[in-house]
Parts: C-alpha cells; structure tokens; sequence
C-alpha cells in the first residue's frame, strides 16, 4: 500500500514515515503545497493509495492542493491533518473533497485505522454533474455554471447548493441543511441557512430556491 505524506513539519512528517513503514507502507513524502500536488499529479493515477494532507502548508495550502486535485479528476482517499480544531476549518476540507480528517496532536494507532479504512473504501466513482433547470453543478470540478456562464461560490455555498439540488423538488429544513452543510452539532445561530440562501439568491436568481413556509426551502424545479 502506497501513501504520499504532504506535511511540512520534518520531524512530524518522518515520524509518521517510519511509523507507516514499519505497518509495510510505502511512503513518499514533500513538504509543501507546490510540491505535494505536483507530486500527487504527476504520478499515473492510482500510484498511492491514500494521501494524508496537511491543511497549514507552505506555498500552497492544504484546502487548495485538495481542491486541485479533485479538479483534476484524482480522486485518491485524502486525509486530512489540522492543528485547527474549529467546526468549520472540518467542515471546509470536507466540503472541498477530503474523505476524512485528524486533529493534531493524534494517535499513531488511530492514523492507521483512519488510513486502512480509506483504502478499504477505495477511491469514489466520480460524481454525476447535478442539474436543475439551466443550472449544472458539478461535485468534481467544483464548478457551477447558470446556461453557459461559470458562476463563482463560496465552498460553503457550493456545499448548500449541491445539497438543494440532490433534494430538488423537496422541502428541507433548516436544522436537515445545518447538519448536512455545516455540522451535526453546530450550535451557532441557525439563521445562518437564511443568509446563505440570500447569498445564492444572489448569483444564481431569486426563483431557483423557495422558501416554503413552516418547511424550510426547496430547490425550485422547472
């Protein structure tokens, strides 16, 4: 089993390779953003098995080398490393492709769990490009487009909007776009959903979402 390490911290990033190796890895390892990715492309595809990436990198960030990744079609199990532990620092990773997520300091022994699983669960099937009237959003570029016209989102309002639409035509909660969109047990202010749709409202025009009194919002389907 191959893994690529993209860790900037020397000492961290060879005790994780000699800890790897010892369980019969093979590892590579960089120690920036610039040369991680290069790496992580450059490779024929289906060269690791895993990534495990850090989030504060040099050059490049984690979020981004994530997020060109999945532009590019690799869609090679990345685990993500953060000295972070906010909801919303998880969230983003996961909302830009990462497949799972530690927080630093952590356990050798759940790092490995962490990683057999992902390689048990293999690479994901590229996602289908999702469509609602001349909207089309694509899950794998992350790209959204309004008839032939590329539209710039947030990752937070490219994960809500993504939600809607694989629930189009149905009325979903705030607390179902909440747990969905930002996090099981956030306890923010739930109006937080309102804004968003505003946000949206904004880009995408003010009829492709509903609101629907007492049930939440819906994607509206032509």
């Amino acid at each position: 089993m191959r893994v690529l390490v993209i860790e900037d911290e020397v000492s961290l990033s060879e005790t994780i390779r000699d800890g790897l190796v010892r369980e019969r890895f093979t590892v590579d390892v960089t120690h920036d953003g610039v040369d991680g990715l290069w790496t992580a492309t450059e490779q024929p595809y289906g060269a690791y098995d895993v990534i495990v990436l850090d989030i504060m990198l040099p050059r490049l960030s984690g979020y981004e080398v994530c997020r060109r990744l999945r532009e590019r079609g690799v869609w090679t199990p990345i685990l993500m490393l953060t000295a972070k532990d906010g909801e919303y620092d998880q969230a983003d990773a996961l909302d830009l492709g990462a497949d799972d997520y530690l927080i630093k300091p952590f356990s050798f022994v759940v790092l490995i769990a962490r990683l057999r699983a992902l390689i048990r669960r293999g690479a994901p099937e590229r996602p289908a490009v999702l469509r609602a009237g001349d909207l089309s959003l694509d899950p794998a570029s992350r790209s959204l487009r309004k008839g032939e016209q590329e539209i710039a989102v947030t990752p937070r309002e490219f994960a809500m909007l993504e939600f809607l639409m694989r629930h189009r035509g149905q009325a979903m909660t705030k607390t179902a776009i909440l747990e969905n969109v930002w996090d099981a047990h956030f306890d923010g202010d739930p109006n937080i959903v309102e804004v968003y749709v505003g946000y949206l409202r904004k880009k995408i025009g003010r009829d492709t979402i509903e609101t629907v009194r007492g049930a939440g919002y819906r994607m509206h389907e032509p």
